[in-house]
């Protein structure tokens, strides 16, 4: 049995008595002793602070850095202006996932690509695989990078007082280069959890550091440090997709509802046609939300949807909602039976029990 990897944060995590889990292969925390309610309370009302240093990070750069990534991914990247983050993904060229990502633009030609900890080296195969035909380097920096994200309506509170950057400025999905606590930071104003937040990447060397500054400045305004028990719960409420999940190899952009990610008329890119090809034709599946409607009944990852005792969907994700005060998933189901209102069933421990489709977002937060 091979070891798990650590992050620089692993004795922080240790030494804050975390519950320890195994997460694809990295030894990471799932819950600290307030426990994945009041951790999740406190990203909602005022603040959390995750590790996610076991994240993927990607350079590429050079003339023809620009012309691989819009290759790579079906967002429009040349819309983004230097000092821009965008959402969007690798696609294969039936269209579905390789991965979901973030592009990062740092100059004219330069870009970071920030991945799924699980896909790192998947990933980082698959830009080096088509590169070649670009001039430009593509260089794994995930082994020297840390990064932390401080998520919660109370983040610029916490963080003004350790940086001379004035933070106000930078918009959402915006970022800059600054010292945080004295550390040299990428200071982004994205994350995962659907608050306003910072997501902070710095050398693997210097996260401790910068860990343990922010976590002094905030504790005293009601800070928590989280792990991704309330990670999970968060982005369900978003409805923020995960890898294995809600996308994966087998599901295309368009009926995961990421048709927004799909920019069909910047050119060519790597799953075009066959995205092109779905468009022209109803989707046979359509990711829903759902409440069930029974308190008891509590729906989890991978649960199937049945009809007439027969399988006719799967949960994606699911779990007990704790701002919406109720139970709560999303899952694919055929796209005749995906209106808001309708009823589905889900089988739980060898029971259909009703539940019902919903809007989502579950949750939005109030700007």
């Amino acid at each position: 049995m091979s070891e798990l990897m650590k992050t620089p944060l692993n004795a922080a995590h240790r030494a804050l008595n975390a519950k320890m889990v195994d997460f694809g292969g990295w030894d990471m925390p799932v819950q600290y002793p307030a426990g994945i309610l009041a951790e999740h309370e406190a990203v909602r009302t005022k603040a959390g602070l995750f590790d996610v240093s076991h994240m993927g990070e990607i350079r590429v750069k050079g003339p023809g850095a620009l012309a691989l990534v819009e290759h790579l991914t079906p967002n429009a990247v040349s819309k983004l202006v230097i000092g821009q983050v965008h959402y969007t993904a690798f696609l294969y060229e039936n269209g579905t996932f390789v991965d979901d990502l973030l592009v990062y633009r740092e100059g004219e030609e330069e870009f970071l690509l920030v991945v799924n900890a699980g896909n790192s080296d998947k990933d980082f195969a698959w830009v080096q695989k088509h590169a070649g035909a670009y001039d430009c380097t593509v260089v794994n920096e995930s082994p020297v990078t840390g990064q932390i994200a401080l998520q919660g309506p109370l983040s610029v509170s916490i963080l003004q007082p350790l940086t001379k950057t004035p933070l106000d400025p930078i918009g959402y999905y915006f970022f800059t280069h600054g010292e945080v606590a004295g550390v040299k930071c990428i200071i982004s104003r994205t994350g995962y959890t659907g608050e306003d937040g910072f997501e902070l990447y710095c050398a693997a060397g210097d996260t401790e550091r910068l860990w343990n500054a922010v976590m002094a400045a905030g504790t005293p305004l009601g800070l928590l440090p989280a792990g991704l028990g309330c990670r999970n719960t968060l982005r369900l409420e978003c409805k923020m997709a995960l890898y294995g999940h809600e996308i994966d190899d087998s599901i295309h952009a368009l009926e995961a509802g990421l048709g927004w990610i799909v920019k069909l008329d910047k050119g060519d890119f790597i799953g075009r046609d066959a995205l092109l090809a779905a468009k022209a034709a109803p989707a046979p599946r359509k990711l829903v939300g759902f409440k069930t409607l029974e308190k008891r009944d509590i729906a989890r990852d991978h649960m199937p949807v049945v009809q007439g005792g027969k399988q006719i969907g799967f949960v994606t994700s699911a779990a007990p909602s704790p701002t919406c005060g109720i139970n709560l998933g999303l899952a694919y189901v055929p796209t005749d039976l995906a209106k808001t209102g309708n009823r589905i069933e889900i089988e739980i421990r060898g029971r259909a029990v009703p539940a019902e489709i919903i809007p989502t977002p579950f949750y939005k937060r109030t700007k």
